[in-house]
């Protein structure tokens, strides 16, 4: 599904990632953590191509990254989808249109647009908000036009940047167990957090990078000792969410 094969970039005065080798199988859910500057940023961007990897291999659904054309760099992104913190919708389109204009860019039909945005918006569980406009929604409901509008389109990679890191924990969690549910239906995600307690309570594969190397990769726990982030901790069912001090 993904698959890094000694992949090494370099920026001026820094290491972005070094020598990483690392398979991301098709139905994974991976969280990859590390400290501000690790190469979460640069290993995401190499799977998008934003950045040109200045060694090694990187193949997304058998398609071989590195040796795309930019003529065939917006094939490969259809076949992603992507969640941000801070939502990016458009604010002058309604939840449906919002969904919908994902469709629109890769030219689905009107009417394949009208059955499959209602059909989306039920799964992520607003059904009933379609025409309403983002300013209208709570911060957990305009995440989920963004997931809704992410998987609209069927990718088979979804990659979540700090999704929950503008919501409250309860509805980080709520957002948590709907990506779980993706998951299942066949979607691999491979989800960036800084959200510690997160991921301990999903308990799902960690891929934990340092200094542009990954130093960890095994199911379970975040690991105390590598997060160095201030936080501020709030208690929820029994345990507990971090949410990042600005």
């Amino acid at each position: 599904m993904i698959i890094f094969d000694k992949v090494t970039k370099y920026y001026k005065k820094n290491v972005g990632l070094e020598n990483v080798s690392v398979t991301i199988d098709k139905g994974d859910f991976v969280f990859l953590v590390g400290s501000s500057g690790a190469g979460k940023s640069t290993f995401i961007k190499l799977i998008l191509k934003e950045i040109e990897a200045d060694s090694g291999s990187i193949r997304v659904n058998d398609t071989e990254v590195t040796t795309l054309s930019n003529r065939e760099i917006p094939i490969l992104r259809r076949s992603i989808g992507i969640v941000f913190q801070d939502f990016r919708l458009l604010p002058k389109k309604t939840v449906a249109e919002n969904v919908g204009f994902s469709m629109e860019i890769i030219h689905k039909s009107q009417r394949t647009i009208k059955r499959q945005v209602p059909q989306i918006l039920s799964l992520v569980g607003i059904g009933n908000k379609g025409n309403k406009y983002p300013d209208e929604l709570s911060a957990g409901e305009q995440q989920r036009v963004a997931i809704a509008r992410a998987i609209v389109n069927n990718p088979t990679v979804l990659i979540a940047d700090e999704p929950t890191g503008n919501l409250d924990p309860e509805t980080s969690w709520e957002i948590m167990k709907l990506l779980e549910q993706i998951n299942l239906r066949g979607t691999t995600i491979v989800m960036v957090t800084h959200a510690k307690d997160i991921v301990d309570r999903m308990n799902k594969r960690v891929i934990v990078i340092d200094k542009g190397k990954i130093v960890r990769d095994n199911v379970g726990a975040y690991g105390a000792e590598l997060y160095e982030e201030p936080c501020l901790v709030t208690p929820f069912e029994g345990g507990v969410f971090s949410k990042d001090v600005e």
